[in-house]
């Protein structure tokens, strides 16, 4: 190749090196000598000028590791020399890194198409600044025509991919070193924002769109499944961009007045347990995203795929089936001026719209987790949690609950106490295995229960009979299931399966949750706190036989941690105070000494 930097190759020196480096690998694969192999590795990747040798291994060796140390060699001495290579030199290892994976698309060891790959993207950041535009134009160019698909399914493949190590390296929190300062990094991420982000977005739909028709046909057996995946997963990276040039978003100054009028919130939540932050690409992002019907054609695409593989129990893991609902999730995300000045009707009648179609996910919990029990895997329940908890963090308690009353004749919180109830009483049951399904499901719950209620709290919200019904019925099955499985282990002397193994920490989070859920139905709770104690002091009093008596023991035990915490809020170095929700909840209530939380406190 013209340009390719490096002197006239030697071939026996060219060979020599291939066949040490290929033993190198071999040593490494079998856990043999891997001093001496590392050693001859780390030879070839700080050795001046390897590009001839790299570039001899990739197109001649038959040992995949040893081509994949090549290219890595490739990168690292291109950054570190840099300084002393012309312009030709690296345009020229830009190209032969584009050139290879595209010839050899099919080659079966995917990770090495993916490393060379990934240094062409880490070669074109370096030189991002100082390279003409033009040139930059035409190296992208024939990777778009690629992902067009004018060059069959392999090289659209590789384009994607390409595009993905690119938006890698251009986000400062996924970049690799280049030995440049912080102000290089921010540049190139400003740039690619502003001019190829969206462009890359529509590339990726574009290839999405030329083969949804062959994968609708057959889901699960044609070439064009990976260019699927890949594209789903690089449109699910953009929007997890941080985006920096966000024109003409709104001012949030007044953001607690616009959420009381339309229900959507402009801040983002700070969540307990979970990253989450709005997806805010702008105005500019208004065509690809809500205008053109981009989210209802997902959710379609998803919809008939699932009916079509219903007969898979594996589908629900592919690699189509987990891109599509990460983008799924992702679009719950969407806020700011993306959406247009209409007091948040679209952007309503955007999360009412997946809502819609991730019910079918969650609803009826007890079916889904009977399917799950059975075998059926949990991924896809869990992102519909975790799309719930996305739209409540984006909306207010009222609108959170109506979403689904147009599909449905009951609310999300209906929805959202179903689930939490099936949930609890599998974990309960299920003790001894804290690191489960329900678990994670539970924690995503709990904090979709917790971002609602807080914001209930704070807007004196108060929610109809039949929602604040189902919190209290929620709250019973808690303590209920609770109650049983501290019975249960009372007499368990194995520690590993003992019921209170869990962290202190984790368990008082859990019972702060709860918590919140018994104070959004207090005059229900509360009355149900007492009667629990009053029966169990009873049956302490009746002198019940030993083992008997431990069960109790262990019950009001139980008792007091959920009570405590239904009380009071936790804060250290500060007095302990009732929380405004539970002295919003006795109006009528004129004496103190009938006060039910006196009751309780008293137990």
């Amino acid at each position: 190749m013209q340009g390719f930097p490096g002197g006239l190759p030697d071939l026996a020196h060219l060979q020599a090196t291939m066949n040490a480096i290929e033993h190198a690998c071999s040593l490494i694969q079998m856990h043999m000598n891997p001093a001496e192999a590392e050693s001859v590795i780390a030879s070839l990747h700080s050795s001046h000028m390897p590009y001839q040798t790299c570039r001899f291994i990739i197109e001649t060796s038959k040992v995949p590791n040893a081509r994949f140390q090549a290219a890595g060699a490739i990168g690292d001495a291109a950054i570190r020399e840099w300084g002393i290579l012309i312009d030709e030199n690296k345009r020229s290892l830009i190209i032969f890194c584009l050139q290879y994976v595209m010839e050899h698309a099919s080659a079966p060891d995917a990770y090495v198409q993916s490393k060379v790959s990934a240094v062409a993207a880490r070669l074109l950041k370096r030189g991002w600044l100082e390279f003409p535009e033009a040139e930059k134009a035409a190296i992208l160019f024939e990777v778009k025509q690629s992902i067009l698909g004018n060059h069959g399914s392999g090289p659209q493949f590789v384009g994607i991919n390409f595009v993905e190590s690119l938006v890698s390296e251009f986000s400062p929190s996924t970049s690799s070193d280049l030995g440049l300062p912080r102000e290089f990094h921010e540049q190139c991420q400003s740039f690619l924002e502003m001019n190829y982000l969206k462009e890359f977005y529509c590339w990726a739909q574009a290839a999405l769109l030329s083969v949804s028709n062959k994968i609708l046909e057959h889901p699960t057996s044609v070439p064009e499944e990976k260019v699927c995946s890949a594209a789903l997963r690089l449109m699910f990276q953009i929007l997890n961009w941080d985006f920096k040039h966000t024109a003409n978003e709104p001012d949030n100054s007044h953001s607690r007045i616009n959420t009381l009028t339309s229900g959507i919130r402009h801040d983002a939540v700070m969540l307990k347990k979970f990253d989450h932050s709005l997806v805010k690409p702008g105005p500019t992002w208004n065509d690809v995203l809500i205008s053109s019907g981009h989210t209802s054609w997902l959710l379609n695409f998803y919809a008939t795929l699932r009916e079509k593989c219903s007969y898979d129990t594996l589908w629900i893991d592919s690699p189509i089936a987990v891109s599509a609902r990460q983008l799924i999730v992702q679009l719950c995300s969407l806020a700011g001026a993306v959406f247009p000045s209409d007091n948040g009707e679209t952007q309503i009648k955007h999360i009412a719209l997946i809502l819609s179609a991730i019910i079918q996910w969650i609803d009826p919990p007890d079916v889904i987790s009977a399917s799950i029990q059975s075998g059926q895997s949990e991924s896809e329940f869990i992102d519909g949690c975790h799309a719930l908890l996305s739209m409540a963090s984006l909306t207010s308690a009222m609108l959170f609950d109506n979403l689904l009353t147009s599909v449905r004749p009951y609310g999300t919180i209906h929805v959202l106490s179903s689930l939490t109830s099936e949930v609890v009483k599998i974990l309960t049951v299920n003790q001894d295995e804290e690191e489960t399904w329900s678990a994670d499901a539970l924690d995503i719950l709990l904090e979709t229960w917790s971002v609602t209620l807080g914001q209930m709290d704070g807007d004196k919200t108060i929610l109809p009979h039949d929602r604040v019904f189902a919190a209290s019925s929620l709250f019973n099955t808690i303590v209920e299931s609770h109650l049983k499985a501290a019975a249960d282990s009372a007499l368990d002397e194995n520690d590993d399966t003992e019921y209170f193994h869990a962290s202190v920490s984790k368990r008082d989070e859990r019972l702060a949750s709860y918590a919140l859920i018994a104070r959004a139905a207090a005059d229900m709770t509360v009355p149900f706190l007492v009667r629990l104690f009053s029966e169990r002091f009873s049956l302490l009093s009746q002198r019940i036989s030993g083992n008997e008596s431990t069960r109790t023991l262990e019950e009001l035990y139980w008792l007091l941690l959920i009570t405590g915490h239904v009380l009071t809020d936790s804060g250290e170095g500060e007095t302990a105070l009732v929380p405004e929700a539970l002295q919003a909840g006795f109006l009528n209530v004129v004496e103190a000494v009938h006060h039910p939380v006196v009751a309780l406190s008293c137990k």
